[in-house]
């Protein structure tokens, strides 16, 4: 077991990058390094956040010895090859969602993972906070019943500028691994892998999905719905539908947010009320510690966000936006010429 201090190196100097560090820092976690692809950036980013450390390659922050754990910050598509530099260098890895650009190269990180005995977890924030944590609490109480779905709703009118990486299919934009899956993510969470997918949406003409309606089946009755788009405002709902009530997750309900149980006896009327506690920052501290503390006790993978369902949701968006292409083309193709 570890009872030394865990020290962080951040690879990639990005908006998202910036949060993470701002939140470990308030937290009173340690971050040492942090790289990027040109020196003067990495050095900008270290001097801004107070990072004393700074390098113009990620090979010399992996093979920094005062790094313990590696944040990949990056697009997706550098995700995979990052994470397995990092492993093979024996850091332990946090990577931010998606996971990977598809399943083949989540499967490539894990196998890497594994080979090495390396701790590598999924950055999926939401699933490590306080609300999340008293939402499993109220499940595990059995408040609800049996759970029967999970609905969510995902709207965001995100930067659509030629240079933005959202509508790059390049650097993997698009709305289901970029909004999506925090949605995805919850149902796999709550109610295990689906059997079937069923999924539409609207595609871009260089091949970005910029909406996506998306029904899962997870067996025993169970079902999943996600809504969401990067090109439209709209609600940022959900909801865990039970036997004998609901659980009503106030908007934005992906993060620090609080939320009401209703039951069946009581229609419309609040059975109970969870209000999270204040925090400094956006609370993607919380997945850091929860890092900490499967790597003082020697952990390899945490089981809040297991290797394996990084996986299983990769192949999941993979399915999702196979079906949002195809659905849009065949809305595309004249009436005359559909079978």
């Amino acid at each position: 077991m570890r009872t030394d201090e865990i020290r962080w190196g951040i690879l990639g100097a990005g908006k998202i990058a910036r949060v993470f560090v701002a939140d470990l820092t308030a937290a009173g976690l340690t971050v040492s390094a942090v790289a990027a692809r040109q020196l003067g950036r990495a050095a900008r980013f270290a001097r801004e956040t107070g990072i004393p450390v700074s390098y113009g390659s990620y090979e010399e922050l992996v093979q920094d010895p005062r790094v313990d754990v590696v944040y990949i910050a990056t697009p997706q598509p550098f995700h995979a090859d990052q994470a397995i530099l990092a492993i093979e260098a024996g850091k332990a890895v946090l990577v931010e969602k998606s996971f990977t650009d598809n399943a083949p190269s989540a499967q490539r990180v894990v196998d890497a993972a594994r080979r090495h005995s390396v701790f590598t977890m999924e950055a999926m924030w939401t699933r490590f906070l306080p609300t999340f944590d008293q939402v499993r609490a109220e499940l595990a109480r059995g408040s609800i019943g049996e759970i029967r779905g999970v609905v969510t709703h995902h709207f965001q009118k995100l930067d659509d500028s030629p240079t933005g990486r959202h509508y790059d299919p390049t650097l993997c934009g698009g709305v289901v691994a970029d909004l999506g899956v925090y949605g995805v993510s919850l149902a796999f969470h709550l109610l295990g892998a689906p059997h079937e997918i069923i999924a539409e949406g609207s595609v871009t003409p260089s091949g970005v999905d910029t909406s996506a309606s998306v029904v899962m089946r997870h067996g025993e009755g169970r079902t999943s719905t996600t809504l969401t788009a990067m090109d439209t405002p709209g609600p940022n709902s959900a909801a865990v539908i039970g036997t004998d009530g609901w659980i009503d997750l106030d908007p934005y309900w992906f993060g620090p947010t609080g939320f009401t149980v209703y039951d069946a006896g009581r229609p419309g009327s609040p059975v109970r009320r969870f209000d999270p506690p204040v925090i400094s920052g956006r609370g993607m501290h919380f997945q850091a510690l929860e890092v900490e503390r499967r790597l003082r006790s020697g952990e390899l993978e945490s089981p809040l966000m297991p290797l394996a369902e990084s996986v299983e949701v990769m192949g999941a968006l993979d399915e999702i936006r196979r079906q949002a292409v195809t659905a849009s083309a065949s809305h595309l193709e004249p009436a005359g010429r559909r079978s």
